[in-house]
């Protein structure tokens, strides 16, 4: 089963806090194929990980992004529009792969 909790909170936004998509994580294994060739998992793993290194590389957002066997987890420090809104694209792709697949969970945690 792939567990995607998404968190929605308030982000520092220069003095201000904003209510939005501030992090996510994203773990487990799909078990839709057998090891090595499940497609369900290959699709969330690299859309995570261009989620990720967009948010940090190209858009130069303060995030953390941690990653460990079965769980990679990304969470803003500070408002960026592009990241939150990179967020809930992934969110929404995730949400129509998770139509499709079963053993997606896909959840809003505040």
């Amino acid at each position: 089963m792939l567990k995607c909790v998404f968190r929605i909170g308030g982000v520092k936004h220069g003095s201000d806090m904003a209510s939005s998509l501030y992090g996510f994580e994203i773990s487990g294994h799909a078990g839709y194929g057998t090891e090595g060739n499940d497609i369900v998992c290959a699709a969330v793993s690299s859309c995570t990980m261009l989620v990720c290194n967009a948010i940090t590389e190209n858009f130069k957002a303060d995030a953390d992004v941690i990653v460990e066997e079965n769980r990679i987890t990304l969470t803003l420090k500070d408002h960026s529009d592009a990241a939150v809104q990179l967020m809930t694209a992934f969110y929404r792709h995730l949400e129509a792969l998770s139509e499709d697949y079963d053993n997606i969970k896909l959840s809003l945690n505040a």
